[in-house]
């Protein structure tokens, strides 16, 4: 079965995870994705251990279902084969440094937009073409830090501390796919494209949520929680007797169900505790109530019975622990292909789910077979394999 985006093509020079997690998801749904790597490839290629069959586990969770060139766009031909691909192509996907493009004569308003009017031109970027930090490169922990994230995260006493996921990276890479679907939405009634602008730094503070929302109602400025949350309690992780357990009572209702489960019936009535705005004030002594009581139960087996009451709460695993979890399987979050395992597809369509179709590609894997499709002869192709437009070795930079 076709996924959703069966026949969108996707010319994709992006590098390292923002641009590639983008595009890996359109690829999961069907998009036809042919990844532009320079000389030395995707630099993610390099970043390991782990490496299985060649490939790093970090370049192979941002990169199935995509098929690869290596062109070296630095030069009048390559820069060509490019303007080919675009020929054919939907979207345009890359996060070079603002002002690259038109370096190099690819410029959107002076050229690709009279040529291409219906391609979409999507921008990873780290802070966007202008303002006081416009042009500056991006990089995950940096902007982490410089949007206050690492300010909200970990405990009080720690001082701030990167997100252990990169969630900059990651939750750009998603806001500049829904940007590509809604502009291709856009497009079926227009009937043009347009360029979009997605920097990290944008993005991080986007997803400030609620410390943003907070700070812009209250003038406070927040402060790491560690594992509580800022506005709701109990919202926190808790020891048992047999490992940690993470609790998420978000009402009245699912309060008064979780006393009801661990026999603390009267809590519930205490005006202390009578709603989330008391027990957000008596924070500190509703937390060591639940903690003297939860310190007697064993984890595992308080899950399903918290969950069975209607109350959000989930022993706290390892990855590995999560990924071995029996409704991991149900839900078919590990995949396999070949020698490559990864994550499976959260988003599930009815008529048309997405499916992983491809291994995460080797280095120029499919460089002949793109340049064969986009019309270019045997001899062409030997020319540009001959003068080092296209690449079929990966030329190692120095910091490999």
């Amino acid at each position: 079965m076709a996924g959703a985006l069966q026949g969108i093509r996707v010319v994709d020079l992006s590098r390292v995870l923002g641009g590639p997690y983008c595009t890996q998801v359109l690829a999961d749904h069907g998009a036809e994705v042919i990844k532009v790597e320079p000389p030395q490839g995707d630099e993610t290629r390099g970043w390991g251990p782990p490496f299985n069959d060649g490939l790093s586990a970090y370049f192979s969770g941002a990169n199935r279902n995509k098929r690869s060139i290596s062109i070296d766009i630095g030069k009048p031909d390559g820069r060509d084969i490019v303007l080919r691909l675009l020929e054919t192509a939907d979207v345009l996907v890359h996060n070079f440094k603002s002002g690259a493009l038109e370096k190099w004569g690819l410029g959107y308003d002076a050229v690709l937009k009279t040529r291409f009017p219906k391609l979409i031109l999507c921008h990873v970027t780290g802070f966007g073409a202008d303002g006081p930090l416009g042009g500056f490169p991006g990089y995950d922990a940096v902007v982490q830090a410089m949007t206050g994230l690492m300010s909200i995260n970990g405990d009080p006493e720690g001082g701030p501390m990167r997100m252990g996921t990169p969630i900059v990276d990651i939750g750009t890479g998603l806001i500049a796919c829904n940007a590509i679907l809604a502009a291709l939405v856009e497009r079926g009634r227009s009937g043009l494209g347009q360029a979009i602008e997605v920097p990290l730094y944008d993005s991080a503070l986007s997803m400030l949520h609620p410390q943003a929302a907070n700070t812009l109602m209250s003038g406070k400025v927040p402060a790491a929680t560690g594992n509580g949350h800022p506005n709701i309690v109990p919202y926190d992780m808790f020891q048992t007797r047999t490992g940690r357990l993470y609790l998420a009572v978000g009402n009245n209702g699912q309060f008064r169900k979780l006393c009801e489960v661990l026999g603390l019936g009267d809590l519930p009535a205490d005006p202390r505790f009578v709603d989330n705005a008391a027990r957000h004030a008596n924070r500190a002594t509703l937390t060591r109530l639940l903690s003297e009581c939860l310190a007697t139960h064993d984890a595992e087996a308080l899950e399903p019975r918290l969950l069975g009451a209607g109350v959000p709460a989930g022993v706290v695993r390892t990855v590995s622990d999560a990924l071995v979890h029996p409704h991991t399987s149900h839900r078919g979050m590990v995949v396999s292909k070949g020698a490559y395992r990864g994550t499976g597809i959260p988003a599930r369509l009815s008529r048309t789910p997405g499916e992983v179709r491809a291994a995460p590609p080797k280095f120029a894997e499919h460089s002949r077979k793109v340049l064969e499709e986009a019309g270019y002869s045997a001899a062409e192709i030997a020319r540009l394999l001959q003068a080092g437009i296209v690449i079929d070795e990966r030329e190692l930079a120095a910091s490999d």
